[in-house]
Formats: structure tokens, sequence, C-alpha cells
């Protein structure tokens, strides 16, 4: 990857100038890529899943395509800032959506800190930072114990489990994050447990591939514009902000793609015919499904 690589990617992010590795660059980086880059699982409902090392990860920003889960997403941004001059580490993350899960140890997040950026509010100088999880903080959140409000939305960072937690504060090494109201995971637990690249191509290969995979039940895409977040899952499109939420059924195939491409940003150039009327169908048949079951 190159020098031109990185301006094709700022590009791809609304920049037009490569911000400096200072608390208000990260900053700035971090709104630009949530709110133009979405995540989504697109590609492994196909059933083509894409790679997630960081070249071909940081090739299909620049080529315009889409990146895709926390895996790619994470690994394109840690290239992006580490080409930036930041200091950028990962940790292993397992989000949480039920209770009795919380303190599982499964590896189903990569999580990034950037570090040696202190300020008066934080000074140890850790922030997180994370393109990866659909919905959440349109800026890093310093890894300082406490809430942290980002365009009006609380989020919490606490002290991590066990002895890593024994008498500190949060830290770079261990903590727990809760997340927003309402929004579709309830939290994430941080360590420093195994995260080898080994590690993630493992949890990759499972959430691309096996039949209980949560990938595979409905097409997702997210973006965090600002204090909105912006989301399609399966056939329902929804804008939640810290004031509400306005939530709708897509229930045309026309809406349902204009959705997709219009609101969400999700680039589509490379879905053939066959495969939007697959991808439609099998939606329409999901929700349906889940319509007659009583939206559990």
């Amino acid at each position: 990857m190159t020098a031109p690589d990185l301006d094709r990617y700022l590009a791809r992010i609304g920049l037009t100038g490569r911000p400096p590795a200072t608390v208000d660059g990260l900053r700035e980086l971090h709104r630009a890529h949530v709110a133009r880059i979405p995540y989504d699982n697109l590609s492994i409902y196909l059933g083509r899943p894409d790679p997630i090392d960081a070249s071909a990860s940081v090739g299909r920003v620049v080529a315009g395509g889409r990146l895709g889960y926390c895996f790619h997403q994470n690994t394109a941004l840690e290239w992006l800032l580490t080409a930036l001059g930041f200091s950028v580490s990962r940790r292993h993350g397992h989000v949480w959506a039920r209770p009795e899960h919380e303190l599982g140890i499964e590896l189903n997040h990569l999580v990034l800190v950037v570090s040696g950026l202190d300020t008066d509010d934080n000074p140890g100088g850790h922030w997180w930072v994370d393109a990866g999880m659909g919905e959440g903080f349109a800026e890093p959140l310093p890894l300082v114990r406490g809430d942290h409000v980002v365009d009006g939305w609380s989020f919490g960072i606490g002290a991590g489990y066990g002895a890593q937690a024994a008498g500190r504060p949060s830290g770079p090494a261990a903590w727990t994050y809760r997340h927003l109201p309402d929004g579709v995971l309830r939290g994430v637990v941080v360590t420093s447990r195994d995260h080898s690249a080994e590690a993630i191509a493992a949890s990759h290969l499972f959430r691309s591939t096996a039949p209980e995979s949560p990938f595979l039940r409905v097409p997702v895409a997210q973006r965090i514009d600002g204090p909105v977040q912006r989301g399609i899952r399966g056939l329902v499109h929804q804008a939640m902000t810290p004031d509400g939420r306005e939530q709708r059924d897509l229930t045309s195939y026309d809406d349902w793609r204009g959705a997709l491409v219009d609101d969400l940003l999700l680039p589509v150039d490379d879905v053939t015919p066959d495969e939007w009327s697959s991808l439609w169908e099998r939606t329409l048949a999901a929700h349906r499904t889940w319509d007659e079951a009583g939206r559990p």
C-alpha cells in the first residue's frame, strides 16, 4: 500500500488533507470514517465473504467498495491511523447482547487503542477508536472510567473484570463498556486475551460461514452520522437520535435497495441482478417469519 492509497482513503471519507496525529485529528478521522463507510454484512450474506487482511480491506476502501464488519473495518482503520503517525494497538473484544453472555470469553470484536495523546481530561493519553460496531460513538472515547457524552449519547467505560480490575480504574489493558440505550448490543468486555491473527481468522471463518452465524440471518448496514444512528436490518429502516427513534418497514424492493444505497451509502456495483433477486426474496421471507412470530 502506498501514499496514493492513503490519499484515496482520505478522499473516500470526505477529507481533502491529512489530519495531524493529534486528538483533534483523531476525532476528525473517526467521525469521517464511521459516517462515510458503512458497517455491513452483505458480502457474507451473499456467500462470498471478503478477506480481513489489511491489504484487501484497504484495497476495497480506496476502490470504492464495501468494507464489511468489525474485523474488516478496524483493520482498515488501524492501517489509516498508523499511516498518519498515530500509535495504535489491538485488544480482544467480547460483544454481548444478553446478560447471560456478558462474562463470555469469545473473541467476536477487534478493538483498537490509540495511545500517546494525553489531555487534561485523559492524562493517560489512551483512546478507544472503533468503526466496527455499526452503531456507537462518533468520535473516540477516552479510556477513563465514567460516562462520556458524544453528540448527546452517553457511553460508559468501567473497570475490567477479575484480577485485572482489582483496585484500579479502567485503562488500556482491560475495561468494560456500556452501550447506548436500545441498541442492538448491550456492551463490550475488552481484555488482553488472545487476539492474534490466527484467533481473529478463526473467528472470522465462523462468522462468515457457520450456519448459526448471526451474519447469515438478514442483511445489515449501519453508519453513525453524527448524533444519528442510521441502520437497516432486514427490511427495517431506522434512524435513532438521543431524542427518539424513527422506524419503518421497507415494503418494496425499490425502497429497500434505495435506502441501502442512498441513506446507508452502501456500495453495490458488484451485486448482480440475480443476486439482488435472491437477496430480496430471502430477506422478505425472513421478515415475514419474524412478523408472524410477533417480532420477538
